[in-house]
């Protein structure tokens, strides 16, 4: 892949106060600011156009980022009525072109991208009630141009720390995958256990394996350890008296963190008793994957993720053969 010249500017002068961002050669333009900024944000020439914004907040049952997409001929306009219409969000995001060529039709059909990518990745929920239908008919020559202005926001948008595109998109399997036999279930019904769609524009690793649960599989993708959809993991996570102090409360952390994947959906439970992730999960480790998908307190991920040629992580990272 090429190499991207990207252009920040702190407005303020600081890290947190309004950021633009910009791709040396590309149309499009960003500005993040906090919503405590909303005034000032408003105001600037960014805002005051045809565009895209999303908005970003935590969601208070989980304490996860949630955001939400939507759309305007006068973004600065649509976003008063969300301060006073909707509570999470805490910062915002503007998308539009410094060439202003942005129309209407355009933003609609990159909202409607935006949302379908989004919900596909599944990393960051949406507030978006429904799919929105319009804009999907633009001319093919201006589709393609606003498919490679897609791939360039997969660059930026996580520059600037937001992650709602950043990720594979997954897609209800044909039928069970192979390594499961049974769709797996959850507390509101059935759940379809999700195949990831490759992406060119996606820098990949090799697969690894589990040792210690082998139909446990991961990547690398896009510099972050993900644990791939259909992959087994521990069903259960229960009470282990005994630990030193230290070791219990690592455990409780790695509990708690498969008590979400469980609570979301990430992880199903099959009629088996056994469990599959639903998605692709994306971890801080190679060590903290191991010890959540297997369920123990503590796991050494970069010499229990194996290739199938028996090259540990560590190993594959630093180029040695073995």
């Amino acid at each position: 892949m090429a190499g991207k010249q990207v252009r920040l500017f702190l407005v303020d002068g600081k890290v947190g106060g309004l950021t633009t961002a910009e791709i040396m050669t590309w149309t499009g333009q960003l500005l993040k600011g906090a919503r405590k900024d909303l005034a000032r944000i408003r105001e600037r020439k960014e805002a005051q156009k045809t565009g895209v914004y999303i908005l970003l907040g935590e969601d208070d049952e989980t304490g996860k980022t949630k955001a939400y997409v939507g759309q305007s001929d006068n973004v600065a306009k649509r976003l008063g009525t969300h301060d006073q219409n909707k509570v999470f969000w805490s910062e915002v995001v503007v998308i539009t072109s410094k060439d202003s060529n942005l129309t209407s039709a355009h933003v609609r059909w990159l909202e409607s991208k935006l949302i379908g990518m989004a919900k596909a990745i599944g990393r960051v929920p949406l507030e978006n009630g429904n799919e929105p239908t319009g804009g999907a008919d633009l001319p093919e020559a201006d589709a393609s141009d606003m498919e490679e202005f897609v791939r360039q926001l997969e660059i930026l948008l996580p520059v600037l720390g937001v992650d709602v595109l950043r990720g594979r998109a997954t897609r209800p399997a044909a039928g069970a995958p192979a390594a499961a036999q049974a769709a797996p279930t959850a507390p509101g019904g059935p759940l379809a256990v999700a195949e990831s769609e490759p992406d060119p524009e996606v820098e990949l690793s090799p697969v690894f394996y589990l040792v210690q649960m082998p139909d446990a599989q991961a990547q690398l993708i896009d510099g972050e350890f993900t644990v791939l959809a259909g992959s087994k993991a521990a069903a259960e996570m229960p009470e282990r008296p005994g630990y030193k102090p230290s070791s219990a409360k690592q455990y409780k952390v790695r509990q708690a963190q498969h008590r979400d994947l469980v609570a979301d959906g990430s992880i199903a439970i099959l009629p088996d008793g056994t469990a599959r992730l639903t998605r692709d999960v994306v971890f801080g480790s190679p060590s903290a994957a191991g010890a959540v998908i297997g369920g123990r307190v503590s796991l050494n991920g970069r010499i229990n993720w194996l290739t199938e040629d028996n090259v540990t992580y560590a190993s594959w990272e630093s180029g040695s053969p073995r």
